[in-house]
């Protein structure tokens, strides 16, 4: 296993995936997000979702909105639906994926 330079606890396994920042050559920028795994049904892809508060000037309120992010999901870290995880930013890998999990649960 390699550092990231995240205080992020590494996996337990490892794996032979090219895009696994622990264990491939995937390198981290940018921005982390922390959020629920609304869906784990790909093999290497899930989407994160956080929630989001969306000011509407007509009203002078806000509206309760949720972020959903597709992430790519390397085979040395295991997750479900409903787990929490941090999402790290990373290059683009596909039309839609520009994440990569690197830790389960609150770190």
């Amino acid at each position: 296993m390699k550092n990231i330079g995240l205080d992020i606890k590494p996996p337990e396994t490892s794996c032979t995936d090219i895009n696994c920042p622990y264990c491939g050559s995937l390198k981290i920028r940018g921005r982390l997000i922390r959020g629920k795994v609304a869906s784990s049904k790909s093999d290497k892809l899930i989407v994160v979702e956080r929630p989001n508060l969306i000011y509407v000037s007509r009203y002078n309120r806000y509206q309760r909105g949720k972020i959903r992010v597709n992430a790519h999901l390397p085979p040395c870290i295991s997750v479900k639906e409903n787990d929490e995880v941090t999402i790290a930013e990373c290059r683009q890998l596909s039309k839609t994926v520009s994440f990569v999990v690197v830790g389960k649960g609150v770190n």
